[in-house]
């Protein structure tokens, strides 16, 4: 088998990129940047009635996305049609298959023997030694694998460890249609025969198909890539990962806010572990990671430790890159209309000083964005329920007596304005909080936002007076 570990990533373009299959994805392309291979990406495309050109493109910009493009450019399974055949044909020269001319009513007929005899319906291979000469004139035929009927194939899986298939289970499984066209076992051996395919990481819903797949390689004289079938995500309730769960596709997470670097990490955690590690990088990542340590059982999905890890990395992430993220995403975040009003220059500014408030209190970049919609509000600002009843309680007057010492304010920084704020609260006899509360409301519209203080330096002097003097009377 060759040295170099080759992976590949094998979704239909019938859809998005689902989070289950960024998870499979991810882990295709840790173990290959872990032993030094590469990824590969094809498409299985050979259901033309449902596969778009949208969703392969959807895929892989998901992927780019998500960092976790192919190294090299996508192969069509559709496409490979011809080199299917011609495997066939060369089976069929050895013997390895043969022509099948069972008609549909024949089949129909062996599948409710089976049911009434209560056994799994299997081809009773009544074509398998018959003479070609006695095949029925006109009739296109099938060709189906030739497969033992006795013993056993074993798969040796990285993660579910010896998986025992007893052949009499296997059947003679169909290669070619009877229009020509492959059939997905056989196209998905040959491709990844041909690419070079050394490890096959997938999800253990194609258990069954490493069987069957085994045994079409087998019968090419061909070495068996090691496999790997990994547990699929469940939702929190444990029943298999749906909608409702989050089986949405990469670019909903994306909309929603969640950084790549925070959907890798909470993803490799789906069904990996290295120690009690929860906060991992992408460089540890590539350096941990190694099938062995995937687990048997089902993963379960939880938003709660998703928003918990992309709040982590929001706040790892520098000023600048989270600025550049809110800038790229006006189309997508809820404040894009408010940031519209601005020019790039003045936007990039004020969310480049309010960044190192900003961000210590976002989940997302949805909430990242939220919280710093107070920068471009419109005057006067809309007040929120809880905002408006603070400075009706008080603080109102609060505002009004700290005007003047604002405007007297020899520099506009907020270290200069806390004294200021300080002074006032020790000669009111009232505690700092009970100051700095109104003042919060009256700037922002809002009970929650970055230290009030950084509020008043970011939206300077004159934004500053002309919000205080709309809630001081």
């Amino acid at each position: 088998m060759a040295d170099t570990v080759v992976t590949r990533f094998a979704p239909s373009p019938t859809g998005f990129l689902h989070i289950g299959g960024a998870r499979t994805a991810l882990f295709n392309w840790l173990y290959a940047r872990a032993k030094g291979g590469k990824m590969l990406l094809r498409i299985e495309d050979t259901d033309r009635a449902r596969s778009t050109d949208e969703a392969v493109k959807a895929i892989i910009e998901g992927l780019e996305w998500m960092g976790l493009a192919a190294d090299e450019p996508p192969v069509s399974q559709f496409q490979r049609a011809d080199r299917h055949r011609e495997v066939v044909e060369e089976m069929l020269a050895k013997g390895a298959a043969y022509r099948c001319y069972a008609s549909q009513a024949e089949l129909d007929e062996m599948r409710e023997k089976a049911k009434a005899e209560k056994r799994p319906p299997r081809y009773d291979g009544r074509w398998r030694d018959r003479d070609p000469s006695e095949a029925p004139a006109g009739v296109a035929p099938v060709i189906r694998l030739r497969a033992p009927l006795d013993g056993e194939t074993v798969v040796e899986d990285e993660v579910q460890g010896t998986v025992r298939f007893p052949n009499k289970d296997l059947d003679d499984l169909v290669l070619l249609r009877s229009d020509g066209s492959p059939t997905y076992m056989l196209a998905v051996v040959v491709d990844d025969h041909d690419m070079g395919v050394t490890h096959i990481i997938r999800g253990d819903d194609h258990l069954t198909n490493a069987g069957r797949q085994t045994l079409i390689y087998r019968a090419l004289g061909w070495d068996v890539p090691v496999m790997a079938h990994i547990p699929l995500i469940h939702g929190p309730d444990g029943a298999k990962l749906s909608k409702r769960h989050g089986a949405l596709g990469v670019e909903a997470y994306r909309e929603m806010g969640y950084l790549p670097v925070a959907l890798r990490n909470y993803l490799v955690r789906l069904g990996w572990a290295h120690g009690d590690e929860e906060i991992i990088s992408t460089e540890k990542m590539v350096e941990w990671f190694d099938l062995p340590q995937i687990n048997k059982g089902a993963a379960r999905f939880d938003f709660k430790k998703l928003e918990a890890i992309n709040g982590h990395w929001i706040r790892q992430s520098d000023d600048e890159d989270l600025v550049a993220m809110l800038m790229d995403s006006r189309d997508v975040l809820p404040n894009g209309a408010v940031l519209k009003g601005e020019s790039d220059e003045t936007v990039r500014a004020k969310l480049t000083e309010a960044m190192p408030g900003l961000k210590e209190r976002a989940k997302t970049l949805v909430e990242l964005a939220d919280g710093a919609a107070f920068l471009f509000a419109a005057r006067p600002l809309a007040m929120e329920e809880k905002a408006e009843a603070i400075l009706a309680d008080g603080g109102r007057k609060i505002v009004a007596d700290l005007l003047p010492l604002f405007a007297a304010a020899e520099e506009w920084r907020a270290e200069a304005l806390e004294a200021i704020v300080r002074g006032y609260a020790e000669s009111a006899e009232i505690k700092l909080g009970k100051a700095a509360q109104p003042l919060r409301a009256a700037l922002t519209g809002r009970t929650t936002s970055p230290g009030v203080f950084d509020v008043l330096a970011v939206l300077g002097r004159d934004e500053s007076l002309a919000r205080l003097g709309d809630q001081s009377h």
